[in-house]
């Protein structure tokens, strides 16, 4: 348990611009800034983060929060992970109380998978390093390889014993679960005992952004070709292998630097060009490249270089990676390696001057090099090349902005001595069939999609009934919004004093909302609102305003997730809709008193109209005279106190 104080320390050190932006390429924009959404696929930046607050707000995924809550959804930290994160970033010393047995029980299975995987990673280095069969197998090997013992140390490559349940035993006699251990993929388990995964090969462990270790990566020593020569983690709850590219953790901030990135196949083709001076590289790790992990690029760069083996047998087959890439925007190169020739060998044995200009004269577009690919084939078989035209140019009708596919007709008619327009005339027909289909997928989508929810800028006018009643979920919204926002600032408010008369008092708008709210013993009904409201009403009791950076940095993530919720709407009501309401203008906070006296009247007014539904519903079961005639009466003053709220509303009521 991390003390509240230094709880506080680390939320005031935290720099959410700066912390995010380790993950986020984020960009000014007003007050706030933005930036492509982390968690799905997005062309326009709907990634918001305000340093005033303190928060972000994803409208892609709905997801929001502070700092904490960013790394926890980003990283798939606990809450004291997190903490912790920040702390080791902004040197904070961390003195922890103990935890009870019962909070050390509730840890949950992803940090279990997490610690596993770090004692894995500790295990292997420690065999390797330490151990004599470490030293003559797996470090012999990685030096023989050109791997030097700092970049070694760099990637925390280690080396699994030949003996079968080496690693299994030594990790349940720390304590570690069976369970964990088989959901890891580091050890197997069925009748015959249990067994370690990567025995007896050298492993590369694979990190997320952060450095935590995802899974591994294994490597045979062995010569005999019935065994696969590499091995993979499974699928788990904290690696899944087409949202994740080997070495990013490390080439991430060179990414940004360099605004580029090379994207190579394998391990030792990172760790080489690592070594000989070429940071900002990353590798799929031999899987063929998916849209997860072209996002992951472009968080810090829009420039992908595809670096390939010079003999690479199935170059064609990674057109369609590069067809991706296009589809978001980015742009693309391509080195092709002499033959004989991989990024790994290559860095090896050459030096940082000679690759560096390698990589520099080399690169192609991917117009030229598909046309070098295929063109081999076609040689000089005039349909061949056609298709060959016809293949470069549905590349080139993936790309979204216009100016940019224009260049590339250019280029691709100087290229193959063709018309500029019979290009354009096909690029045309590819994207008339892309938005074809994709309003066949748009059609399709709404056709099973769920009805709508109401019109944000309809709040607290709109009728939002349930089986003929109000659920006052927006109004109720509405109110913990005007009280999380500005509860602090002051409104004047007409009270009498002790003799009688009639004087403005100043009352922080969150005193008078909830003395309006209790004076006529109303409550809120919505969960997460009630807690917010109580403790707002907590607050006042010992003379303080609560703020809403005390919801933000609320150790209750729902809570705080609510808050940010609240605070930042994805719409504004419209300059229509205030006119028809005769609402007054100019911004919220120049008019905070006349915008919390509306709501409150609003929040009455439906709370009335429920009461007169309920009293007519108990009237139409009544047979007793006397119960219909109170009711009627009941009825009746409702019913004027509704129209009351009404006319001072300007709502025109029809039933």
């Amino acid at each position: 348990m991390i003390p509240r104080e230094t709880v506080e320390q680390i939320f005031d050190a935290a720099d959410i611009i700066e912390v995010i932006g380790d993950f986020v390429t984020l960009k000014k924009s007003g007050s706030s800034y933005k930036g492509l959404s982390p968690f799905v696929n997005e062309k326009s930046p709907s990634f918001m983060v305000s340093p005033a607050k303190g928060i972000f707000k994803d409208f892609s995924s709905g997801k929001g929060g502070n700092v904490v809550s960013f790394l926890m959804e980003h990283e798939h930290f606990s809450y004291v992970e997190a903490l912790k994160w920040l702390a080791g970033k902004y040197g904070i010393e961390i003195k922890e109380k103990e935890r009870t047995p019962e909070e050390i029980a509730a840890q949950g299975e992803k940090e279990s998978l997490f610690l596993i995987n770090l004692y894995a990673r500790d295990f292997f280095m420690e065999q390797m390093f330490n151990t004599r069969e470490g030293k003559a197998i797996g470090l012999s090997y990685f030096k023989e390889r050109g791997f030097n013992e700092a970049t070694i140390k760099k990637f925390e490559l280690g080396y699994s014993p030949e003996r079968s349940d080496a690693f299994a035993k030594s990790a349940i006699e720390k304590g570690y679960k069976l369970e964990y251990l088989v959901k890891t993929g580091l050890v197997k388990a069925n009748d015959r005992g249990m067994y370690d995964f990567f025995r007896g090969r050298v492993l590369f462990p694979i990190h997320n952004i952060t450095g935590r270790v995802l899974g591994f990566g294994g490597r045979t020593l062995k010569s005999d070709k019935k065994i696969a020569k590499y091995f993979n983690s499974p699928e788990s709850e904290i690696y899944h292998k087409s949202n994740i590219l080997y070495g990013l953790y490390q080439a991430k901030n060179e990414l940004i630097k360099e605004d580029e990135c090379y994207l190579v196949e394998g391990y030792t083709d990172v760790i080489s060009m690592h070594q000989a001076g070429v940071i900002n590289v990353v590798a799929s790790s031999g899987t063929a490249l998916t849209d997860g992990q072209i996002r992951l690029i472009k968080r810090y760069t829009n420039n992908i270089t595809i670096l390939y083996d010079g003999d690479k047998a199935g170059i064609k087959a990674s057109f369609r990676g590069i067809d991706l890439i296009l589809a978001q925007g980015m742009n693309v190169k391509v080195i092709l390696f002499p033959d004989g020739e991989d990024p790994d060998s290559f860095s090896r044995s050459v030096g940082i001057d000679e690759l560096t200009n390698y990589l520099k004269t080399k690169r192609q577009d991917f117009i030229q090099f598909k046309a070098q690919i295929l063109l081999k084939d076609a040689k000089d078989d005039p349909i061949q090349r056609a298709n060959t035209i016809k293949d470069i140019v549905k590349s080139i009708g993936i790309i979204p902005d216009q100016i940019i596919r224009s260049v590339y007709i250019r280029e691709t008619s100087h290229l193959f001595e063709i018309g500029e327009q019979a290009l354009l005339n096909e690029v045309n027909k590819h994207l008339a069939e892309q938005e074809k289909n994709a309003n066949k997928k748009s059609y399709n989508q709404r056709e099973e999609a769920p009805p709508p929810e109401a019109s944000p800028t309809e709040l607290g006018i709109a009728p939002n009934k349930q089986k003929g009643k109000h659920t006052l979920e927006r109004q109720e919204r509405d109110l913990i919004r005007l009280m999380i926002q500005y509860g602090a600032q002051t409104i004047d408010v007409t009270v009498q004093n002790d003799d009688d008369e009639e004087i403005e008092v100043a009352y922080p708008l969150s005193q008078y909302i909830i003395e309006e709210l209790l004076s006529d013993e109303l409550s809120i009904q919505n969960e997460s609102y009630l807690k917010i409201f109580d403790e707002f009403y907590e607050g006042l009791q010992q003379g303080l305003v609560v703020s809403d950076e005390h919801f933000i940095r609320h150790q209750n993530q729902s809570l705080s997730q609510t808050v940010i919720d609240i605070s930042t709407p994805k719409d504004v009501v419209s300059e229509n809709w205030t006119k028809r309401h005769g609402i007054m203008p100019g911004t919220e906070l120049q008019r905070l008193k006349a915008a919390a006296e509306q709501s409150v009247a609003v929040y009455k007014l439906r709370v009335i109209e429920n009461m007169i539904a309920e009293n007519q519903d108990e009237l139409k079961k009544s047979m007793e005279n006397l119960a219909l005639e109170q009711l009627l009466i009941k009825i009746k003053d409702l019913t004027s106190m509704r129209n009351s709220f009404a006319e001072k509303l300007g709502i025109v009521i029809t039933r």
